[in-house]
Parts: structure tokens; sequence; C-alpha cells
């Protein structure tokens, strides 16, 4: 079983199980979050019925707070001596998948 959640303005496909990197959320490791459902494959039944899937949540316990690799932002402009540098580094928040609810028609 496996299912396609929506965390941070992104979509994951997750199983339970899974370790994924989510965009930083407030909580602490330990934490247990709720993440919002969008899609459940479960062996041959295929769910994306919105309001089916609206009571149907995953759940996952925070792991970790991490940062993610930096990257570096250039502004040039030619033959007039204008440069500029800027990192970032964007900030994670692991998550372990412990459950997903099952789909109830």
């Amino acid at each position: 079983m496996y299912a396609i959640v929506r965390a941070g303005g992104r979509q994951h496909k997750v199983a339970v199980g899974d370790v994924l990197e989510i965009d930083r959320i407030e909580a602490k490791p330990g934490d247990s979050v709720e993440l919002s459902t969008i899609l459940v494959v479960d062996g041959d039944a295929v769910t994306s019925d919105p309001w089916v899937l609206a009571g149907v949540k995953a759940h996952a316990e925070v792991v970790d707070q991490t940062k993610g690799d930096k990257i570096v932002i250039l502004r040039y402009k030619n033959k007039t001596g204008y440069r500029r540098r800027q990192g970032h580094r964007q900030k994670h928040t692991a998550v372990r998948i412990t459950s997903i609810d099952s789909v109830s028609k």
C-alpha cells in the first residue's frame, strides 16, 4: 500500500516505513504529524476521489530537522563590474511514515 501525500506545496509518494525530507515544519523530533493524501493505492484498488480521501491521512513521526545542500546564486552584468553572490540552504524536516489510514467507501 502506498499513497501520494501533499506536504509543503509538493507531492510525495510514500509507503509505511519510508523516511522523506519535506519543507520545514514546526515540530520537534519525536512529534507526530498528519499529511493529507491525494491518492491511495491499495493492491489493485486506486482511490483518487477527494470526497473519500477527505478523512484519509498519512501519519508520520518527525525524525530530524536538517538543512539541505548549499546553493550559490550569482548575479553578473557584463562590462559594468556588477557582481553579487548569495548563498542559500533550505531547511528540511525528516519524517518517517508510521501508518496510512485505510480507505472505507
